[in-house]
C-alpha cells in the first residue's frame, strides 16, 4: 500500500477527524455514472476534447491502456442503442456528449445523435484506436482534429482526473472564447470555466499519491468504530442515493430482460430465499448496466458493478432482518469501506475481478447486521477471499453479473460459516495469520502477481494470441 503521511493517518486522528475524513472518502466514491464507467471515461474525455477544440471533430485518435481495452471491448455503451466498443464510445461522447456531466457525459444524447454517430463510425479512418503500452492501467488519450486545430486530453489513473487538456499545445485553463479566434467557435459559454475545473493546474501530470486514495492506517477495527458510533450525517446523502439508484437498477433487471439475465435465473430456479434474493438483486442490477441500461448507478471504486455489488446485498438484508434505516446507512457505510480498503491494495484496474472486494464489504456488513462480533466480521473477509480471491477480469460485459453472484455467494457463506465459528486458517493458501495481512497478502496478488495474467487475458481478447484446442 501507498505510504501516507502522519496527516492522512486516521490513527492519528480524533473521532471528529476520523468521522470527516471518512465521510469525506465515501463521498469521493459515492459517484453517479451512467453505465460501464470505463466506456463513459473513453465518452468523457471525447467530450472534454471536442469542447476545447470548439466544432466537432473531422477525425479522433484514441489512444488506451490495455485495460482500458478490455473493459470497453464487449460492454454495451450506455444509451447508445447498442453500440459496443472504444470507437462508438469515444465518437458518442464526440458527438452528443455533456463533458460538464462528467461520468453521466452520456446521458442527453438524443436519436439524432446516435443515428449521426452511427453515420461517422461507418466512414473508414474517422476514429482511430491504438493500444498505449508503458502507462498506468486507467489511461486513455484522445486528439481531436478540425480546420488544422488539434485538441489532446488525457485521463489517467481515475476516470475522471485528467491530467492533459489542451488546443494546440496551450492548456485549456490559458484559452477563452475571445483568446481562440480563428475559425473554431465556441459551442459552450462555460468552456473556461469546466476547463478550470477538468485541467491541472500546472499541466503535468497528478502523482497518484494526490488523487483520491484511502487514509494511511485504515483497517478493520476503524471502519467498525465509524460504522457503530461516527457521525456518518456529511455522507448520509450520498449513501441515500447509492441505495436508491442501485436499487432502481436492480429492480429494472428483475423486471425486463436485460444481458444474461443472471439475476431473473437465480430467482427462478434457486429458491425466494434471502441469500438468494441477494445475489439475484446484485446480479440483475449489472445485467441491466452491462447492456446499456440509460440509469444512473453510484459508483464504489470507480466501479458501477462494485457499488451495487456492496449495496444490494446489504439492501435485502437490513430488510429481512427489520433492519432501521439509521443501521442500513451505517451497514452501507461499513460495505463501502471494507470495498474501498480491500481495493486500495490492488488498484483502480488489473486482472482481478474487482467486485470480489465489494463482496467482501457486503459479506462484513451483512456479518455486523446479523450480530456478528469483530472477530467474526474479520473472518467472513478472510473466508471469502480464501474462496473467490482468484477470480479473473476478462473485461466489462455481460458475465459480470454471474460473477457477482459467485463473489456475493461466496461472502454470504463466508458470513455463515464466520457465525459458527468455522473458517480458513493461516497457511491454507493466501490466508494470513490476521485479516489486516490477508487482505494485503490478497492485494499483493492482485497487483503484482496478475500482472501477467492482465497480459495474456487481453492478448486473447484481441486476437493476439491464438490458444490450441
Amino acid at each position: 500500500m501507498a505510504d501516507n503521511t502522519v496527516e492522512n493517518d486516521i490513527n492519528q486522528m480524533d473521532e471528529r477527524q476520523r468521522d470527516e475524513a471518512l465521510c469525506d472518502l465515501l463521498n469521493s466514491e459515492l459517484i453517479c455514472a451512467l453505465g460501464c464507467t470505463e466506456p463513459i471515461a473513453v465518452a468523457y474525455a471525447a467530450a472534454l476534447a471536442r469542447l476545447v477544440l470548439g466544432c466537432e471533430p473531422e477525425t479522433l485518435e484514441v489512444g488506451c491502456s490495455g485495460n482500458i481495452i478490455k473493459n470497453v471491448k464487449s460492454v454495451t455503451v450506455p444509451n447508445s442503442d447498442g453500440m459496443r466498443g472504444v470507437e462508438a464510445a469515444a465518437v458518442l461522447g464526440a458527438v452528443g456528449g455533456n463533458a460538464a456531466a462528467a461520468l453521466e457525459v452520456l446521458e442527453t444524447v438524443t436519436d439524432a445523435d446516435r443515428a449521426h454517430a452511427r453515420e461517422l463510425l461507418a466512414k473508414p479512418d474517422y476514429c482511430d484506436v491504438e493500444l498505449v503500452e508503458g502507462v498506468p492501467n486507467l489511461y486513455i488519450e484522445v486528439h481531436a482534429r478540425a480546420l488544422d486545430h488539434v485538441a489532446e486530453v488525457a485521463i489517467s489513473e481515475h476516470h475522471t482526473n485528467v491530467v492533459r487538456c489542451m488546443r494546440d499545445g496551450v492548456p485549456a485553463t490559458q484559452l477563452c472564447p475571445a483568446a481562440r479566434g480563428g475559425d473554431v467557435v465556441d459551442a459552450c459559454s462555460g468552456t473556461c470555466a469546466l476547463m478550470a475545473a477538468a485541467a491541472p493546474q500546472d499541466g503535468g501530470q497528478k502523482q497518484e499519491a494526490e488523487l483520491s486514495r484511502p487514509l494511511g492506517g485504515l483497517s478493520l477495527d476503524a471502519i467498525l468504530d465509524f460504522a457503530e458510533s461516527g457521525d456518518i450525517s456529511f455522507a448520509r446523502e450520498a449513501l441515500e442515493r447509492q441505495l436508491t439508484l442501485n436499487k432502481d437498477i436492480s429492480d429494472e433487471g428483475l423486471a425486463n430482460a436485460w444481458g444474461a439475465e443472471v439475476g431473473r435465473t437465480l430467482l427462478a430456479t434457486r429458491g425466494d430465499d434471502v441469500a438468494c434474493r441477494a445475489r439475484a438483486r446484485a446480479a440483475a442490477g449489472s445485467d441491466a448496466r452491462m447492456s446499456g441500461c440509460a440509469l444512473p448507478v453510484a459508483i464504489v471504486c470507480g466501479s458501477g458493478n462494485q457499488g451495487i455489488t456492496c449495496a444490494m446485498p446489504v439492501l435485502t438484508y437490513a430488510e429481512d432482518l427489520g433492519i432501521d434505516r439509521e443501521r442500513t446507512l451505517r451497514a452501507l457505510a461499513l460495505a463501502d469501506l471494507v470495498a474501498i480498503h480491500t481495493k486500495s491494495y490492488i488498484g483502480a484496474l488489473s486482472a482481478f475481478c474487482g467486485v470480489v472486494c465489494a463482496a467482501c464489504g457486503a459479506g462484513a456488513a451483512i456479518a455486523w447486521m446479523r450480530g456478528g462480533s469483530r472477530e467474526q466480521i474479520g473472518a467472513t473477509v478472510v473466508n471469502t477471499l480464501g474462496n473467490v480471491g482468484g477470480i479473473v477480469c476478462d473485461g466489462a460485459k455481460a458475465s459480470c453479473a454471474a460473477k457477482i453472484s459467485a463473489a456475493v455467494d461466496a461472502a454470504i457463506l463466508g458470513c455463515d460459516m464466520a457465525l459458527a465459528d468455522r473458517g480458513f486458517r493461516a497457511g491454507e493458501g493466501v490466508v494470513q495469520d490476521t485479516v489486516e495481512e490477508t487482505i494485503a497478502a490478497m492485494g499483493y496478488v492482485g497487483r503484482v502477481g496478475m500482472k501477467d495474467t492482465d497480459v495474456e487475458i487481453l492478448n486473447i481478447m484481441i486476437g493476439k494470441t491464438e490458444v490450441d484446442a
